[in-house]
């Protein structure tokens, strides 16, 4: 059986992945799965991990706020 074993950072960038997915779905009323989906089909997921850097210094909720922006940017509706 191969064991994975994460890195603290990749540890952190999927937490801060599930933060803002749970709370884009919370504001926009949707069922979590969708609101990762919206995620996915947008390319959010890698750009919080692109960023990784400049957002873990920042308050966890930052995270939920950065995708937010960006897809409001991108004029994509939940």
């Amino acid at each position: 059986m191969t064991k994975s074993i994460m890195t603290k950072r990749q540890r952190d960038e999927n937490l801060m992945i599930v933060v803002a997915v749970e709370q884009y779905a919370r504001k926009y009323n949707l069922p979590t799965n969708r609101a990762l989906a919206v995620f996915r089909e947008n390319g959010i997921n890698s750009l919080i991990r692109k960023h990784y850097e400049a957002l873990h210094t920042q308050p966890l909720d930052e995270s939920f706020y950065f995708a937010d922006d960006v897809l409001k940017r991108n004029s994509i509706k939940a």
